[in-house]
């Protein structure tokens, strides 16, 4: 045995007792990441000078979108645009991230786009082989693909997302025993479910606006469904439209698509909660890949050349997070801590397994 699957089995034996440990309190965790969101957006609303006609479907009017996310103060616009977030997510957990506040988040790869945020989401540590987008095997293993091995938790470990790239971030090969889907491929499932055979159907069937990019709705719709059926204790989804519109310079359709990131992570949060599987049980972390520029025009990029986008926001709430709302003149928090706290929240310790990690956010975790 040699190389890395050398590596890889030695990862898997390391932490089997607190998998076992894990196993006995059944916590679950739920990851939902938007592509490119801003953190200006989140922390402050919408930035009226970007909402022009200019910046929407070919100068359509932008009156109904400034009665439905202008106002008077920073915390008005933000209420606005993600009302679930800040009537309920924060006030039950905490957020990093708003630079007003004092509080900073960042990437660390260096790169400060999206294949290279998302391996160092789901590794804690960046890599320079990750240079680009390509949709090509992780060569690291995750948390996921290492949770997926641990006592309780076999077969109760899903990944979706409107990406295709995300499929292989998870890499399948060392993910196993995960549910992995992403892009325009079909759920397979069994048993499989009228719901799910048509949301299948959708997103075969539906217009693509991009090659290799699913619409979210369909997306997060076929993650509701296997969680419903499948009831898994660890569900990754990542959402595309907020970067994808945001390339493209509309930003009221990026607005449209943070809005409705807030809807997606209301219903799935009081879905969950309405199940006894996941009530009291669950935590939900919420987070980007990478951040973007400012206005007027470096809004629509990321990348080495916009060092503004190393900048991000992460959130927690739920089962095992101290309610403390925005963190508030704090120490920086990095991407690369992400895996190893979401472990932290299952009984397990990633920094263990795979000694690149970033610690856990120990202020995050009670």
């Amino acid at each position: 045995m040699r190389g890395w699957r050398a590596w890889l089995f030695a990862a898997m034996t390391v932490g089997l007792t607190a998998g076992a440990k894990a196993a006995e309190n059944d916590a679950r965790v739920v990851l939902v990441m938007t592509d490119g969101m801003r953190w200006q957006e989140i922390f402050r609303g919408a930035d009226e000078s970007l909402l022009t006609k200019e910046r929407y479907y070919n100068g359509r009017s932008v009156d109904e979108l400034k009665t439905k996310y202008l106002a008077a103060t920073p915390d008005e616009r933000r209420q606005k645009l993600m009302p679930f977030l800040w009537s309920t997510f924060i006030p039950q957990g905490q957020i990093y991230g708003d630079r007003d506040a004092g509080s900073e988040a960042s990437v660390t790869n260096g790169f400060n786009f999206s294949y290279p945020g998302y391996n160092e989401t789901l590794t804690g540590h960046g890599d320079s082989r990750i240079d680009s987008n390509d949709d090509k095997p992780n060569p690291n293993l995750t948390v996921l693909a290492w949770v997926a091995k641990q006592p309780g938790f076999q077969g109760k470990v899903a990944a979706f997302g409107a990406w295709h790239v995300i499929a292989n971030v998870v890499n399948p090969e060392m993910c196993m025993a995960c549910m992995v889907n992403a892009g325009y491929d079909p759920v397979a499932m069994s048993p499989m479910t009228r719901e799910m055979k048509i949301l299948n159907d959708v997103k075969a069937n539906s217009p693509r606006g991009w090659e290799d990019e699913a619409y979210d709705a369909p997306v997060f719709e076929s993650a509701m469904e296997y969680i419903r059926i499948k009831k898994p204790r660890v569900i990754f989804l990542s959402l595309g439209e907020t970067d994808e519109w945001a390339h493209a310079g509309n930003y009221g359709e990026y607005l449209e698509a943070s809005h409705r990131v807030d809807g997606y992570l209301k219903r799935m949060w009081e879905t969950l909660q309405a199940m006894p599987e996941y009530k009291g049980k669950t935590t939900m972390i919420f987070m980007v890949d990478h951040g973007r520029g400012s206005a007027p025009e470096e809004w629509k990029s990321h990348g080495q050349k916009v060092p503004e986008s190393k900048s991000i926001f992460m959130g927690f709430t739920g089962h095992g997070v101290p309610a403390v709302g925005v963190e508030k003149n704090v120490a920086p928090v990095t991407q690369s801590q992400a895996a190893a706290t979401l472990a932290k929240y299952l009984g397990l310790d990633w920094d263990a397994a795979e000694k690149q990690a970033g610690k856990p956010i120990d202020a995050a975790v009670k």
